[in-house]
């Protein structure tokens, strides 16, 4: 079920069994595995893949390319594969670019 006021992209996957609440917003090339739960108000950016049997919680962000694999809380914002937290996710580019200069902790 799709609801009321939410917008797909072109190239969307749902698979079987996907709630998706209202006012979702779903761009290009996004596939969801069955069973899952979008609550109202989700963003999910491009590219974006779920596996089956998750909650997406009210108000939540999944970024681009991002590979959900486990529930996500309401209102939190996610990247990367697997996802995780936006915060945490942009730390880590941060170390892998220090590292790659070859700079010190």
């Amino acid at each position: 079920m799709i609801g009321a006021g939410s917008r797909l992209d072109n190239l969307v996957q749902i698979g079987h069994n996907v709630l998706v609440g209202r006012y979702c917003v779903i761009v290009a090339q996004v596939g969801i595995s069955g069973s899952t739960v979008l609550e109202d108000f989700v963003r999910v950016g491009g590219q974006a893949a779920m596996a089956g049997h998750l909650r997406i919680g009210e108000g939540a962000e999944v970024g681009a390319q991002a590979g959900v694999i486990s529930d996500i809380a309401p209102g939190a914002r996610v990247l990367g594969s697997p996802a995780q937290p936006k915060r945490e996710f942009f730390r880590q580019i941060a170390m892998l670019r220090k590292i790659a200069r070859g700079e010190k902790g």
